[in-house]
């Protein structure tokens, strides 16, 4: 019965799930009208409000397209290679490499969310080199099924902005003045609760939905994981040649970066961001090809996989724009969206109609800071006006956003990216993943 569950997901996602492109292009098509529907804003306003956010996540979109080439390129260094290697071979059969890969996704996502999304697909890569007879799709799922637990992590968004008083007040419209501990949040039971449960029965659910029959299995492409070949030696080579196939100016400017890496994780702590992500993965990646050649090879290869970053992320951007563009009154589509939620719950269901209402709001503004910028002042105030600990209801919106990032392409596309695969291809696999923690944070947060 779960198999055939899982086949008709995966079957109703490959004949109806658009390319990622058109998904952003429906959305933005979607929201476009549901804001002149709902907020009374006219045709011309809304149009402002997307032009408005459309190049608002330009920074953004460079730091994700960085994280898929320089992690790519990192992991095709030859010692990188090996290691990879050597941690796949501890799965023998396909149900250990799906068993492995979301363990490493789920623990790698909650360390830090760039390093998760990276990691677990380059592993699942590197699992499907060693396992025969692993079904791809769901290997390179599982590993994006991690991503789940990211909100509610060390590097979650909201826990972090909460944790420092600075803007506080002015977000969560005085409802909270003082910063909330990490201990409360991310280290809080209720959180804490969440991330085992998944932690110890996320894995076994992918490993559940592995086709069982060997017909139906649908092994990775043999080209995408071919080896690059080696250049041949050049005859009579130039200055510039030699220059490009020397290891001196890899070691003297890779040093230099490793340096300045040490020196922050020294200074700072296991303290992760995008950019920090990047540069290690870039300054490792120049040290560990030897020579600039090889390092521009494998950044030329991994450079293709970036199209869907650039062209899609504006396009989210725009959505975003849309959604928090306010009328005179201060009425947005976001807004209209948490207010509808607020206005059913009560002191016990809040936690719960909070989290729903975040999941409904991040399929259209798939990112923490928006999603916390847009709900904040109004889930915040009106959960201390019904007795709800602010630290709760921050999380119910953290997780709210974490949850439907499974069947949002917008965070997939590195992954994607690195896999070689589209959206459609992993979408139905995340859809169990999606209604499974989506029942198992729901008691959560009625139980706690």
């Amino acid at each position: 019965m779960f198999k055939r569950l899982t086949n008709l997901c995966v079957v109703l996602v490959q004949r109806y799930l658009p390319d990622p492109f058109l998904f952003a292009v429906i959305l933005t098509l979607v929201v476009y009208f549901a804001g002149m529907a709902t907020t009374g804003q006219g045709s011309i306003v809304m149009i402002d409000h997307w032009t408005n956010g459309f190049w608002k996540l330009l920074a953004f979109s460079m730091q994700m397209a960085l994280i898929l080439v320089t992690g790519h390129t990192l992991a095709n260094a030859p010692i990188f290679k090996k290691g990879l290697s050597s941690l796949a071979k501890v799965a023998k059969t396909p149900n250990q490499a799906i068993l492995a890969v979301t363990v490493v996704g789920i623990i790698a996502s909650f360390i830090n969310w760039g390093f998760g999304l990276v990691i677990g697909a380059l592993y699942a890569r590197q699992l499907a080199r060693e396992v025969k007879g692993v079904d791809y799709r769901l290997l390179i799922a599982s590993a994006y099924s991690g991503f789940l637990v990211w909100h509610g992590g060390l590097s979650g968004s909201i826990p972090l902005k909460l944790g420092s008083a600075k803007g506080l007040a002015d977000i969560t419209s005085g409802a909270v003045t003082e910063a909330i501990p990490t201990s409360i949040t991310i280290f809080g039971t209720m959180n804490l609760v969440i991330f085992a449960v998944l932690l110890f029965t996320l894995p076994f659910l992918n490993r559940a939905m592995h086709p069982s029959k060997e017909e139906d299995v649908i092994s990775c492409d043999p080209a995408l994981l071919e080896e690059e070949p080696i250049p041949a030696k050049i005859e009579n080579p130039t200055p510039a040649d030699r220059m490009e196939n020397s290891p001196v100016l890899s070691i003297l400017i890779g040093v230099l970066g490793m340096i300045f890496v040490f020196k922050y994780f020294y200074t700072k702590g296991f303290s992760l961001n995008l950019n920090i992500v990047n540069f290690t993965f870039l300054f490792a990646g120049i040290l560990l090809h030897g020579t600039p050649r090889r390092f521009l090879n494998a950044m030329t290869q991994a450079g293709k996989s970036t199209i869907g970053i650039i062209i899609q992320f504006p396009f989210y951007a725009g959505i975003m724009g849309m959604m928090v563009g306010a009328t005179g009154d201060g009425g947005s589509l976001a807004g209209g969206i948490s207010n509808m939620f607020v206005s059913i719950s009560t002191e016990t269901t809040f936690p719960l109609f909070t989290f729903l209402s975040a999941g409904i709001v991040n399929f259209f503004v798939p990112s923490g800071g928006g999603q916390w910028a847009v709900q904040a002042p109004i889930m915040m105030p009106a959960g201390a006006a019904l007795g709800v600990p602010a630290a709760k209801t921050a999380m119910a919106i953290a997780w709210g956003d974490a949850w439907t990032n499974m069947i949002q392409p917008f965070w997939a596309l590195p992954a994607l990216g690195i896999a070689g695969l589209s959206a459609k291809d992993i979408m139905g696999f995340c859809l169990i993943d999606l209604f499974y923690s989506g029942i198992v944070i729901s008691v959560v947060m009625l139980l706690f």
